[in-house]
C-alpha cells in the first residue's frame, strides 16, 4: 500500500517530521511517500493562506495520485480536502479531521493545542466544516510568535504541555489533540505527562487511510461528492487541467 502524504507547505523539515510520526504507527507494506509543496507559503497559519494551500494541493494530487492507492492532506485545517475528495477517485484523509474523528471515540470532547493563538480562527473554520463544534471543547494556543517552525516543538515544549494541562482542567476536555505539523510526533513524547488520551493527527490519519483502503469504498457516482462533470480551463497546471476535463470512467 503507499499512502502520498502532501504537504501544502513548503517546509521540507515539517515533511520529514510528519513521515517519520506516520512510520512510527504504519501497518508492515505501507509505504509512505513524502510530497512538499515547491510554491506557497512556509507554513499555514490564515484562511487565506489555506485557500492557496488548497489550490496547491489540488495540483500536487493530480500530478501524484496514480501512483498511489490514498493521500493524507498533511497540513492542520485540511486545505483542499472536500475538493479533493469530489474530484480524485481514491481515499482522501485531512489530517485534522482525522485527529478529531479518533478524539471522538475515546471521549465526549476534545481540545486543540496549538503553538499560536494566530491559528484559531482558521483551526476553530475546520472544526466548523467538520462539524464537530459540537464536541470541541476548546482551540487553545501559545501567546508568542515565532520565525520558524523547524525546533518549535522541543523549544516550546514545557509551555505546550503546560497549556494542554490548563484546558483539561478548565474545559473538561476527555481527549487532546496537539495541532499542527510542527508538532508531529509530540503526542508520544508526552503522553504519560498528560491525564487523557492524546492524538497524534498524522499518525491517526494514516491508520485511517489504511483503513479506507482496506475497505475499498467505491466513487460516489450520486450526491454531492460525484466527480464534476468536464470542464475546459485556462493556465492551471497540465495535470490539474488534464483532471478537471477529464469525463467519469
Amino acid at each position: 500500500m503507499r499512502i502520498l502524504v502532501l504537504n501544502p507547505n513548503t517546509t521540507l523539515s515539517a515533511t520529514t517530521l510528519m513521515v517519520e510520526a506516520g512510520r512510527a504507527v504504519a501497518a508492515p507494506g505501507t509505504d509512505l511517500v513524502p510530497m512538499t509543496a515547491s510554491r506557497g507559503v512556509p507554513y499555514i497559519s490564515t484562511r487565506a493562506e489555506a485557500q492557496i494551500g488548497g489550490a496547491i494541493a489540488l495540483e500536487m494530487i493530480a500530478e501524484a495520485h496514480a501512483g498511489v492507492d490514498a493521500v493524507i492532506i498533511a497540513a492542520y485545517g485540511d486545505p483542499g480536502l472536500l475538493g479533493a475528495r469530489e474530484l480524485f477517485d481514491i481515499p482522501v484523509i485531512g489530517i485534522s479531521e482525522a485527529a478529531m474523528l479518533t478524539a471522538c471515540m475515546l471521549g465526549q470532547r476534545f481540545a486543540l493545542v496549538a503553538l499560536s493563538t494566530a491559528f484559531n480562527g482558521w483551526y476553530r473554520d475546520c472544526v466548523e466544516m467538520h462539524g464537530l463544534l459540537g464536541r470541541c471543547a476548546g482551540i487553545y494556543g501559545l501567546d508568542r510568535s515565532f520565525a520558524s517552525i523547524d525546533d518549535v516543538q522541543d523549544e516550546n515544549l514545557e509551555a505546550l504541555v503546560t497549556l494542554a494541562g490548563h484546558a483539561i482542567r478548565d474545559q473538561d476536555a476527555d481527549s487532546m489533540i496537539f495541532a499542527g505539523a510542527p508538532l508531529a510526533g509530540l503526542a508520544r513524547k508526552v503522553r504519560e505527562r498528560i491525564p487523557v488520551p492524546i492524538i497524534d493527527p498524522i499518525a491517526a490519519a494514516v491508520k485511517q487511510a489504511e483503513a479506507l483502503v482496506a475497505l475499498a469504498p467505491r466513487k460516489a457516482l450520486m450526491g454531492s461528492f460525484r466527480r464534476p462533470a468536464p470542464k475546459a480551463s485556462i493556465g492551471l497546471s497540465a495535470s490539474l487541467a488534464a483532471r478537471l476535463g477529464q469525463a467519469e470512467v
